[in-house]
């Protein structure tokens, strides 16, 4: 397979996940926002601290990143991933705000219940 095709593949799974992670986190803010404090929400939890996990075992980069450089001299954010640069670039702020406002609003819920 060519370098070319193989970064395709890659800048393909990448995408997708990011995409599924757009679905979590998004999911999850309105759950937090709704006090629909559910077990998806909980689930969600789970899925963004095992990407803080892997990005933090990988030096806050992510692994398929680190996989497509093999097959490209590009110094663009966005070589790895189908997203315009300017996102690529702020990916990592943009949804780590999003989640700590997740978090502060579902402590805030939390403290909040009717018992």
């Amino acid at each position: 397979m060519e370098n070319k095709t193989k970064l395709m593949l890659i800048k393909i799974v990448h995408t997708a996940i990011w995409i599924f992670f757009n679905v979590v986190i998004l999911y999850m803010l309105y759950a937090a926002i709704a006090n629909k404090l559910d077990i998806w929400l909980w689930i969600g939890y789970g899925f963004v601290s095992l990407e803080g996990l892997t990005l933090l075992t990988f030096r806050f980069v992510c692994p398929l990143t680190l996989i497509a450089r093999n097959y490209s001299n590009s110094t663009k954010d966005n070589f790895a991933i189908y997203l315009p640069n300017w996102l690529s670039k702020y990916t990592f702020l943009i949804y780590t705000t999003i989640c700590a406002i997740v978090l502060i609003i579902t402590i805030y819920q939390i403290l909040n219940q009717q018992t």
